[in-house]
């Protein structure tokens, strides 16, 4: 498979090549963190391992029994989240789309939609996610995506994915309010009747 030269910034991480050795990495958590605005304990893709630019992209989430969420998901038998699987798709389908991108320090990718999320197999501490996410159609500020999860070849997870990119600063977070209907009650101190 041929891989495209990336537009990731090369400050010596990006080992982007036109045929790299099968399983090496082209971008580690470096550049991955030059793109993607995300953060520990957030970050959800470790490395990616090959990308077709516009097409598709692999990257891999090492899944490790130090991840926070194992604590209460579930104790005694720990199990990646299924939502946090389909959230590593949409961060490596992410990433490739903001490659494209050139202001993509001013932008984020919004989810709209998740579509036929299956889960086939838990996917537990000490195994490598492998995501592999391709391209269905990119219009305007519109893309969808298709992502697949795999541990050791095994289908654990797949889904279709459609995201808005948005401008960082179009919408102050004090103007996103909840509908009338989904505002919290006022309550009143213990012991008032209000």
């Amino acid at each position: 498979m041929r891989v495209m030269k990336t537009s990731a910034p090369d400050n010596g991480t990006a080992r982007s090549q036109a045929n790299p050795a099968p399983g090496s990495i082209i971008l580690d958590i470096n550049a991955i963190q030059s793109i993607l605005p995300h953060r520990y304990p957030f970050l959800m893709v470790d490395a990616i391992l090959e990308m077709e630019r516009l097409k598709r992209i692999v990257g891999i989430k090492n899944v490790s029994i130090n991840e926070h969420f194992f604590q209460g998901h579930f104790p005694g038998k720990p199990i990646l989240p299924g939502v946090l699987i389909i959230e590593a798709m949409a961060q490596t389908g992410g990433l490739l789309l903001l490659l494209e991108i050139p202001d993509r320090e001013h932008k984020l990718l919004y989810f709209v939609a998740v579509d036929d999320a299956r889960f086939r197999r838990p996917v537990v501490p000490g195994e490598q996610l492998r995501l592999e996410v391709t391209v269905i159609s990119w219009r305007g500020n519109f893309c969808k995506l298709r992502g697949v999860g795999t541990v050791n070849g095994e289908l654990a997870a797949e889904a279709t994915l459609m995201c808005k990119m948005v401008d960082r600063e179009s919408v102050p977070a004090s103007a996103v309010a909840l509908p009338a209907a989904m505002q919290p009650a006022a309550v009143g101190p213990p012991g008032s009747d209000e």
